[in-house]
């Protein structure tokens, strides 16, 4: 896998051999490591696709600063830029401004409740399930640091709550 530290300055001599547009496409493809069916685009994650001359420059958010998939998401990032035929990258790990539950598109909420895991919503915590409002919640500490866990009193489900960090 190659990932070369791009020249800050930026060589700015060749046109970038793909478009931004092409470039989020192919990161809207790449899961969530700990979430696979929602992508690092849905999720709202991936803050900015650059070039800097013929360097493509990826800035990410972490759902939060001490995220232990970071790093793994740093490597598919890579590994599917790498793939495509991208070579000069630079990732870019911003923590300010913080990553919301704002930031997850509305397929991703969409998906996120289709694998049974509730995302924010105003009114309450929905059961994924059977959309119940009525639900208590069992443990501040989920399946992952993310996410908390819930049960519905109406289906008696239990479920994972993405939390409003």
């Amino acid at each position: 896998m190659k990932s070369d530290i791009c020249d800050a300055r930026g060589a700015g001599v060749t046109a970038p051999p793909f478009s931004v547009a092409q470039v989020w496409e192919w990161l809207s493809a790449i899961p969530d490591p700990e979430i696979p069916a929602i992508s690092l685009t849905d999720l709202g994650i991936v803050r900015e696709v650059r070039w800097d001359g013929d360097c493509l420059v990826v800035a990410v958010t972490p759902t939060y600063s001490g995220c232990p998939a970071t790093a793994i998401i740093n490597l598919d990032i890579t590994s599917a830029l790498n793939g495509r035929g991208i070579d000069k990258l630079r990732l870019e790990r911003r923590l300010s401004p913080p990553w919301t539950t704002d930031w997850l598109s509305e397929a991703g909420r969409e998906k996120l409740r289709a694998y049974g895991i509730a995302a924010p919503a105003l009114g309450g915590v929905a059961c994924p399930r059977c959309s119940s409002l009525q639900t208590e919640k069992i443990s501040q500490f989920g399946s992952t640091p993310c996410k908390a866990s819930y049960r519905c009193k109406d289906c008696l489900e239990p479920f994972d709550y993405f939390k409003c960090i």
